[in-house]
């Protein structure tokens, strides 16, 4: 298989209260699961075995729709659980936190902005803190799109995303998507963050 579930770092209730055990074990053993296997079959006995998921991404508009949602689907969570952290929240600093008052004002005016591209972000979809040529922006993407897809309207390396699909919150905050992704502050590991930041 070219393309495995990654392990999480932490166990499936270690995010609780914020992301209750039942979804996250969903989301990981089910969903995830789910986007890994169907990548592996659309890709199988092709060229594309042999291609890395940055590349697969960066090329995705020559490649099926069943590529481009697994594929981004599989990357997606990827970054997704490894952002989060039981001992997460807070706020950046250094190089981070100095690049996120740069490029909008402070971090309060950042995570406004970022809540309303989660918030906004009309069906299913991702928001995403992007790296982009030194710079910092805040965008979303439908589906499991993402800014490394060379169709995407923002491009960049995604260093910070939250998934906004029904199935990352509905066992546990239903319709109310905007408590979900205030409760996502106290799990953001920045750490992380500020390593793919580089």
């Amino acid at each position: 298989m070219a393309f495995e579930l990654p392990k999480l770092a932490y166990d499936y209730n270690a995010l609780e209260p914020y992301i209750d055990a039942q979804t996250m074990e969903i989301h990981h053993s089910k969903h995830h699961a789910g986007y890994t296997n169907n990548l592996n079959n659309a890709i199988k006995d092709s060229e594309l075995e042999n291609k890395s998921i940055e590349d697969l991404l960066g090329n995705i508009s020559n490649y099926s729709v069943a590529v481009r949602n697994n594929g981004g689907g599989f990357y997606n969570h990827k970054l997704f659980w490894d952002i989060m952290s039981p001992k997460g929240g807070g706020e950046p600093s250094g190089d981070l936190l100095n690049a996120i008052d740069k490029n909008f004002g402070s971090f309060v005016d950042f995570k406004n902005l970022f809540n309303k591209a989660a918030a906004t972000r009309f069906g299913s979809g991702w928001a995403w803190l992007v790296k982009q040529e030194g710079k910092l922006l805040i965008t979303s993407t439908p589906n499991q799109d993402n800014p490394l897809m060379d169709l995407a309207e923002v491009k960049g390396t995604p260093i910070l995303g939250l998934d906004v699909w029904e199935h990352a919150y509905y066992l546990k905050y239903q319709n109310k998507r905007p408590d979900y992704i205030e409760a996502f502050w106290n799990v953001i590991d920045w750490d992380q963050v500020a390593k793919r930041f580089g």
